[in-house]
């Protein structure tokens, strides 16, 4: 019996729609009359979910006990027993309850496969083992349910169900993941735009290492030698003389002209020797980090050979390399050179030969034999290069500065992503940045790399550089050179100034978020306290009808469906307001006449609407503003001036023209815009999400608010 498929669909959080394409590939194989079972569907009470699972055979689940507590599982017996084509699994990565067949889901789904069962099922990318911990480090969520990656590789298709975190935060909020109850914690931490976008990245960079693994089998197993340029991948043979410089640099530019390339360097070591020139190779290294490659050192014999037998296993495109600096004659009696041999078989991998300076290594090479006391002929020749050795250092000086510097800049100034720029840098094995407390101990604050020291003088420590009179930068791995030593310490500053830029923020988003939580709660405080005034006025008025006179009845009535519409409103302010900052409530700009939105208003604002004093609007233009939103802010302001105002003196709109921008004034009388009200919370947030402005302005016995929007140009109100 052949084994069945694995068919796993793939998301980066829960609700982007991995249980749906499940059932709707089952629906769809189910249609052209393939025997589909549902062997366990989590809906979690999704409608769509449980609407897409109609006509669908379930297989019932299997009722178990624990600690005294009831759960249900897979009844995996019993879909063996039934055995049909197609067995849908919902979540893989699930722990069964202790005393189950096996301890985990896809145990249970390895025996289908192993029966010639097709298993259709889903996966969140956190719950892979080798992510779980960078998934933690970006959700703060400790994930236990986990499953081997190579269960998931074993897979004969993933698919990845796809969506952005904008999209994704409005499902959220339309109540299609979570129950109401959980809507707000979720949007405020788990599923923050941030956690989401990397998690999503995770996804996309595992499926796309993937699609990368089925590429190099499918090449394999059809003898396919020849590199497919799906990426270009450029590898720069490094000799360990100073002149490879040149090479690297030349190859740099090449891998700029192209983005999304790789760059790799490799020096070929003799598998009983020693590295050729291991400060020139310490040097280059770092050339290549600065540049955003890797360098590699491999063993082997014959420089030709291994070359391009690295090249080929990495699926190189295009090869650098130093032209030969071997004459004629000597070609002729020891034949081809190393460059020449690898351009005749290179194949499909272009192959660059960067002419070599022969004046300066050969010049190099004398240098070595001087005497200490060089004529004075020599004199300004050994000036040259003191000031070439020192453009060399300052050169790269500036360029790790420089990378680092664009780290901060670009918002990856927090202290492990410096750590890893510096550790790939210099080719360190691990980095820990280290602080000192009041006392004299020692602890680290951020690391790179694997195993990295964790104390001042530590055995593993290569390297210690101190940062300031709290903070050292202790590595391990290879010693640096001096120069190496030089550069680690003028890193300083960027490290000091992306460390300082992450605690400021961190600073700032908790006041800000500490800011946020005050007013949410004031708002929230005096939406309530309004609210329950309204349910007073409606209960009053509701007794009122049954104890009252019969004359009486329709004052009473109407007294109760005010307050009742005013609850209405409230209740959605709330949920604009909700949306509003959980990012999910769309805007569509466009002319919009304020004609026209004045009329919606009054006639939301209902019989209170006629006590609306509205000012001259001719020869004004249309608005750059959302419709619906401008609607709900005046709405809003205007049942505010109406219910809170004080005297008998109606509120008044009004509204001028000046410079390409429209200023709407709403007046009442009192203090009616309590600035930690709903209403102007509402107004202001709202206006300023349509790219207007909103303030309040001092009025003789009274306030007033004013929205200023842009207007549009005159030829749109025809279009």
């Amino acid at each position: 019996m052949s084994r069945g498929q694995l068919r796993i669909y793939l998301g980066a959080a829960p609700g982007v729609g991995k249980t749906y394409a499940m059932l709707a590939e089952g629906q769809r194989r189910r249609a052209r009359g393939t025997d589909v079972v549902a062997a366990l569907v989590e809906s979690h009470g999704r409608r769509l979910i449980e609407a897409m699972a109609e006509g669908l055979e379930t297989i019932p689940r299997r009722t178990m006990r624990y600690r005294g507590a009831t759960f249900t599982e897979m009844d995996t017996e019993a879909v063996l027993a039934r055995h049909p084509q197609v067995a849908l699994v919902d979540e893989l990565a699930h722990t069964n309850v202790p005393g189950s067949r096996n301890a985990k889901r896809w145990q249970d789904v390895d025996e289908m496969l192993d029966a010639g069962i097709t298993v259709i099922t889903t996966l969140n990318i956190q719950h892979l083992e080798s992510l779980a911990d960078v998934a933690r480090q970006i959700t703060g969520v400790v994930h236990t349910e986990t499953i081997p990656d190579a269960v998931a590789r074993r897979a004969d298709q993933v698919e990845l169900v796809d969506m952005t975190p904008e999209a994704l935060r409005r499902r959220m909020v339309h109540g299609n993941i979570y129950p109401p109850d959980r809507i707000e914690a979720a949007l405020t931490h788990y599923f923050r735009p941030g956690n989401l976008t990397a998690l999503r990245e995770l996804a996309l960079i595992w499926v796309a290492d993937r699609v990368e693994e089925g590429l190099k089998k499918y090449r394999a197993e059809h003898g396919i030698a020849a590199p497919w340029e799906t990426n270009e991948r450029i590898v720069v043979g490094i000799s360990g003389d100073a002149t490879d410089e040149a090479i690297i640099r030349r190859a740099t530019r090449i891998a700029a002209r192209t983005p999304g390339s790789e760059l790799i360097a490799v020096h070929v070591r003799p598998d009983t020797g020693v590295a050729h020139g291991a400060d020139t190779l310490d040097t280059q290294r770092t050339m290549v980090a600065a540049a955003g490659g890797s360098f590699q050192v491999v063993p082997g014999e014959d420089v030709a050979a291994t070359l391009l037998a690295f090249a080929r296993a990495e699926d190189a495109t295009q090869m650098v390399l130093g032209a030969s600096r071997r004459s004629r004659l000597r070609t002729l009696l020891t034949g081809r050179s190393t460059p020449s041999r690898l351009a005749a078989a290179a194949g499909h991998i272009d192959v660059h030969l960067v002419g070599r300076d022969r004046l300066a290594v050969s010049g190099q090479r004398r240098r070595a034999a001087w005497p200490q006391a060089a004529p004075r002929w020599l004199a300004p020749w050994s000036l040259l290069r003191v000031r070439r050795d020192r453009a060399r250092r300052l050169t790269a000086e500036a360029t790790a500065l420089r990378r680092l510097a664009i780290a901060v800049l670009a918002g990856r100034g927090d202290p492990p992503a410096l750590l890893e720029e510096v550790r790939e840098m210099f080719g360190l094995a691990a980095v820990s940045l280290l602080e000192r407390d009041a006392g004299p101990s020692w602890y680290v604050i951020a690391s790179a790399g694997e195993h990295p020291p964790e104390d001042v003088g530590a055995e593993d420590a290569s390297v210690e550089v101190q940062v300031s009179d709290t903070l050292l930068l202790a590595g391990r791995g290879r010693k640096p050179t001096r120069e190496e030593s030089r550069l680690l310490e003028a890193c300083a500053f960027p490290l000091l100034t992306g460390i300082g830029r992450r605690r400021q923020a961190a600073v700032e988003a908790t006041a800000a978020d500490e800011a946020w939580r005050r007013s949410r709660w004031t708002v929230l405080a005096a939406t309530s306290q309004d609210a329950r005034r309204q349910v007073t006025v409606a209960r009053e008025a509701l007794a009122g009808l049954a104890a009252g006179r019969p004359e009486d009845r329709a004052g009473q009535l109407a007294t109760a469906w005010r307050a009742l519409h005013r609850i209405d409103r409230l209740a959605a302010d709330l949920g604009a307001l909700g949306r509003l900052h959980a990012g999910a409530l769309e805007t569509y700009l466009r002319p919009v006449d304020v004609d026209e939105v004045l009329a919606a208003v009054l006639d939301d604002l209902g019989p209170g609407g006629h006590h609306v004093v509205i000012g001259s609007l001719e020869d004004l233009p249309d608005v750059i503003a959302d419709a619906e939103l401008l609607t709900r802010v005046l709405t809003s302001l205007l049942a505010a001036a109406l219910a809170h105002g004080a005297g008998d003196a109606a509120p008044e709109v009004t509204a001028t023209s000046l410079d390409g921008m429209v200023r709407l004034r709403i007046t009442g009388r009192g203090r009616w815009t309590e600035p930690d009200g709903l209403p102007v919370r509402l107004a202001r947030d709202l206006t300023e999400a349509m790219g207007g402005t909103f303030g309040e302005e001092e009025e003789p016995g009274g306030r007033a608010v004013v929205i200023t929007l842009p207007g549009a140009a005159r030829d749109s109100r025809a279009g």
